[in-house]
């Protein structure tokens, strides 16, 4: 099985990253064929400052390989060095109506949050169904979020195929329910687009600091709690068992114990769970060479895959003559 996911280095990894898309790639290094990128083209779309973005995609790598890619088992690269994504990226556009990406949920709510509506925002998902397309993926993990841009490039694959034959394969989302939206601080979606993301690697003050920030009601200290409903419980879940999360129900049911303390119980249970990838972290922060080999490495490995992929399209659509 192909599996494609890629992630933006347009800011710290947060555990919506991890919960959404990393943890998916990662528990399937052993059994799928995993293709995993980082998505810096689309970054520009929000990181405008240059040696900001190439900060960032470093930071991204080091993250990445920190929390368990292993390059042995997975293809990975930085997606600005396989250049035939963006000649791709272009053929399909002539196969996009344009009431694909004027229904795009992810762009008009984007666009409603402040970010500029500009052509690159807009055309997004083509350039999104180019990287899906020409590995010819067959699994995306995505969030709830990102099923439409899924779903996009499969209408555009289909309009390709019928106009050139069956050249690309049609890819089908994956979205796990407990993990399809991971709740900010806020309780909405977990992103850096809205500021509400509780980071995986930082300072521990600074990630406490955030936590406590959690949205929650007003229920007293002596009354019993709803979880349900519980900003703190719906991200405290993905990273306890049944035995322990049972355990954290039947404190919210019993009087005496407030949001703080379940907000400091969240701290230390996400705390204790990436330590190991906090050490590795700090191997692959002091060894950046090391980190851009692997890169390189990936790259040529998916430019090889790339470039046969765009030999056929380019025969077919009359690029190569």
């Amino acid at each position: 099985m192909k599996v494609l996911a890629g992630i933006q280095p347009s800011g710290d990894l947060h555990i919506g990253n991890y919960f959404g898309s990393i943890k998916k790639m990662i528990d399937r290094q052993e059994n799928d064929n995993v293709y995993a990128f980082i998505a810096n083209y689309h970054a520009m779309t929000t990181v405008s400052d240059g040696n900001r973005l190439a900060e960032l995609t470093m930071q991204a790598a080091t993250d990445f390989l920190a929390l368990g890619i292993r390059p042995e088992k997975t293809m990975f690269w930085v997606q600005s060095d396989v250049k035939e994504v963006l000649e791709l990226y272009w053929i399909l556009s002539q196969f996009t109506p344009m009431g694909f990406l004027e229904r795009a949920h992810s762009y008009k709510d984007k666009v409603a949050k402040g970010i500029n509506a500009n052509h690159s925002l807009f055309s997004y998902p083509v350039l999104m169904a180019a990287d899906i397309l020409l590995f010819d993926s067959e699994t995306i993990p995505v969030g709830k979020d990102q099923i439409q841009h899924v779903e996009i490039a499969r209408d555009i694959a289909v309009r390709f195929n019928n106009e050139y034959g069956d050249i690309f394969h049609l890819p089908e989302h994956q979205v796990e329910a407990e993990v399809a939206t991971v709740p900010g601080i806020d309780g909405a979606k977990m992103s850096k687009s809205y500021g509400n993301t509780i980071n995986i690697f930082g300072e521990e003050k600074k990630i406490q600091k955030v936590i406590k920030k959690i949205i929650t009601d007003t229920t007293a200290l002596e009354e019993p709690k709803e979880y349900e409903s519980c900003n703190i419980y719906a991200l405290a879940k993905l990273f306890l068992d049944k035995h322990d999360l049972a355990a954290f129900e039947e404190r919210y049911r019993t009087p005496g114990e407030g949001y703080g303390h379940f907000k400091l119980y969240l701290h230390d249970v996400m705390w204790e769970y990436f330590k190991p990838y906090r050490e590795k972290r700090e191997y692959y922060a002091s060894h950046q060479d090391e980190v851009r080999e692997i890169l390189r490495a990936g790259a040529d490995k998916a430019r090889h895959i790339a470039s046969e992929k765009m030999e056929i399209i380019r025969s077919k659509t009359g690029i190569t003559y």
